[in-house]
């Protein structure tokens, strides 16, 4: 177990890029917390003016399409060895906070991370079908490796366990309730970035069919997205058409591909 001759301390690390509109609910639910360090994408809203208002200590990486590429460097950037990465529209209650200080007092030396759960939104809801959405955003900083690859989960050397997701006064609340126009965009962007980390395993035409339906069958039923009414229902399928997009994609690539292949044979020929 561990002994501390000082309270323990943890490290709040934000990354963000014009984060205005959820920021303040945000830094508002961690200022209790020993440090709140935000890692900016040199955003041009007001996202810094608030940071300063809650007196974050400020650091800088250069524009990316999406967030992973800077997670370590702004976790790297933690004055503590216990941090919880948390994004900019993420609202930590007082009782995870208080749960997490009495965590770092009494956790085994073996135990690296913890997962938390999150409640999700959509069309004003929340959303069954994706609860609990177990995240690791508390580990110690010198024990975790993120890929820079989107969506990719991070390494880590040890154990993680997991906080019950009955205990749902715990939970991560996630501020952000997406349009569907918004969520179209991001399809868009993040399943083109998931091809290089996806390209190599086994896709084929069938594919098209059933790992929508199986996502759709996953979020709707297993999940009980059913329980959201018409919001879960277009929850489900957008999640199915989500994957469709990427299946396509990458069929659409290995086409490509192989065409090439051919032309270069005919032409060496």
């Amino acid at each position: 177990m561990n002994h501390y001759s000082s309270p323990p301390r943890i490290s709040v690390v934000i990354n963000t890029y014009n984060a205005e509109k959820h920021l303040e609910k945000v830094l508002d639910s961690v200022k209790q917390f020993d440090e709140i360090v935000i890692c900016d994408m040199y955003s041009t809203d007001k996202t810094l003016e608030i940071a300063r208002k809650y007196n974050c200590r400020i650091v800088y990486y250069k524009k990316e399409p999406f967030v992973e590429p800077a997670r370590n460097f702004a976790i790297q950037s933690a004055s503590y060895e216990w941090v919880l990465l948390v994004d900019a529209d993420e609202v930590i209650s007082d009782e995870l906070r208080q749960y997490l200080y009495n965590f770092i007092q009494n956790v085994d030396d073996k135990i690296k991370g913890l997962k938390i759960p999150r409640r999700n939104f959509f069309m004003g809801r929340f959303m069954h079908g994706t609860y609990p959405d177990h995240i690791l955003r508390f580990f110690r900083k010198s024990e975790i490796i993120w890929p820079s690859e989107i969506h990719l989960q991070p390494k880590v050397k040890g154990i993680i366990i997991k906080i019950p997701a009955k205990r749902r006064e715990l939970a991560i609340l996630h501020l952000a309730d997406e349009s569907i126009e918004e969520l179209i965009t991001k399809t868009n962007i993040y399943t083109t970035a998931e091809i290089p980390k996806r390209k190599n395993k086994k896709i084929n035409f069938a594919s098209l069919f059933y790992k929508p339906c199986f996502t759709f069958f996953k979020v709707y039923i297993l999940k009980s997205g059913f329980k959201d009414g018409k919001a879960g229902f277009i929850y489900a399928y957008f999640k199915g058409m989500y994957k469709f997009i990427m299946v396509a994609k990458i069929l659409e690539l290995q086409d490509r591909n192989n065409k090439l292949e051919h032309k270069i044979i005919e032409t060496n020929d």
